[in-house]
């Protein structure tokens, strides 16, 4: 896997040479060659709740979707592919129909706690249900309500990290209150504290 091989084509290198950045990304594209996904990666994308998938439609228009699950619900399969059920949405099959046409892909992780970002060069390929019973049942998901459509495999061509520069930082719902849960729990413990001291001055004051 080499991303700068595949990003930087021939008109990208013309733009380098011009403004100054092609020596840089020369001795990148040496030194980027990987054998696949690192557990940094792996680790990363487990963890990741949504994504964006770039696809191409026949007319040459860039279609980039918003992908969004459960946590881990885009599974690591092996070091250089990933999967996940397609679930049925609204039906408009615009991703679907352009890999057909066109089984080239990109996808993009954000993750906005962390500050990192994570793109990647794929290919693509639409299972049938019935096809891979193995795999369905490896991407399946516990404890989550879906009508799953067809599986969606991503064979990685190229990955490669952004810099965190601009990614402002924004939390779940789910992660602030994990964040706060200790001062949460204090406050309820103080709550219940000062319920029942309040019923034991009441109750003193009652009593004299």
């Amino acid at each position: 896997m080499n991303y700068p091989e595949i990003a930087f084509t021939k008109e990208v290198k013309i733009l380098q040479e011009k403004y100054g950045s092609r020596a840089g990304y020369a001795r990148m594209t040496e030194v980027r060659t990987t054998p696949g996904l690192s557990e940094d990666e792996i680790d990363f994308i487990s963890q990741q709740d949504y994504f964006y998938l770039s696809t191409i439609s026949e007319s040459g228009y860039p279609y980039i979707q918003f992908r969004g699950g459960p946590k881990g619900f885009l599974k690591v399969i092996d070091s250089s592919t990933l999967g996940f059920i397609d679930f049925e949405g609204n039906k408009q099959y615009i991703s679907a129909g352009n890999i057909t046409t066109n089984n080239k892909a990109s996808l993009f992780f954000l993750d906005q706690a962390a500050r990192a970002r994570l793109k990647m060069f794929t290919e693509v390929e639409l299972v049938n249900l019935s096809d891979r019973p193995d795999l369905l049942e490896k991407l399946s998901l516990v404890d989550y309500k879906y009508k799953a459509v067809r599986i969606m495999l991503f064979k990685i061509k190229g990955y490669d990290w952004n810099c965190p520069q601009h990614i402002t930082p924004r939390y779940t719902q789910q992660e602030i209150q994990a964040a706060f849960q200790d001062q949460i729990d204090e406050s309820k413990r103080l709550k219940v504290e000062n319920e029942e001291l309040r019923r034991q001055i009441k109750a003193f004051k009652g009593g004299s």
